[in-house]
């Protein structure tokens, strides 16, 4: 399998599976290619999201409320690979935001739910068109971003497996 970068980089690369680097250099490591991709990602994002009022870790716990809601901060936090702590401050924001609000856990008096309001379920419609904006942008073929996006979590998989 190839990837490619698009035209529009700077510095295009082709690498396939298994093809050997040298340690050290910057550009043809791993880690350095996600956590670039990942910073872009974001920056593109930013504004978009800023449009309908919404940080990007608020995008992220709301397309996995947008999936299945109500739901636990636990099954946030581990639906995106972080801490319960590292979720409740994002949850706090936009329950004062009004797009989400904390209920009792009818199975566990104890426990809290997280549930969508009318507002927060009407998001997800503009969240969908900036979906197709940053398909667009990204200049990639559906297929390729199909096979990059199961590669990666199969990378996350095999990664959290060794923790």
């Amino acid at each position: 399998m190839v990837f490619q970068v698009a035209p529009q980089s700077k510095k295009p690369r082709t690498a396939s599976v298994g093809s050997h680097v040298e340690a050290g250099r910057l550009g043809d490591q791993l880690c350095f290619a996600l956590y670039a991709a990942t910073n872009a990602m974001t920056r593109a994002y930013r504004p978009l999201l800023a449009e309908i009022g919404l940080t990007y870790p608020q995008y992220l716990v709301l397309l996995v409320m947008w999936e299945r809601q109500p739901c636990r901060l636990g099954e946030i936090a581990e639906e995106l690979h972080l801490a319960t702590h590292a979720v409740s401050p994002i949850i706090d924001r936009l329950e004062t935001l009004g797009v989400v609000r904390r209920i009792e856990d009818e199975t566990d008096g104890r426990a809290v739910k997280v549930e969508l309001t009318k507002s927060g379920r009407a998001l997800e419609a503009k969240a969908a068109a900036i979906q197709e904006e940053m398909r667009c942008r990204s200049a990639l073929d559906p297929d390729a971003v199909d096979d990059l996006r199961m590669t990666i979590h199969a990378l996350v998989d095999n990664l959290l497996a060794e923790q």
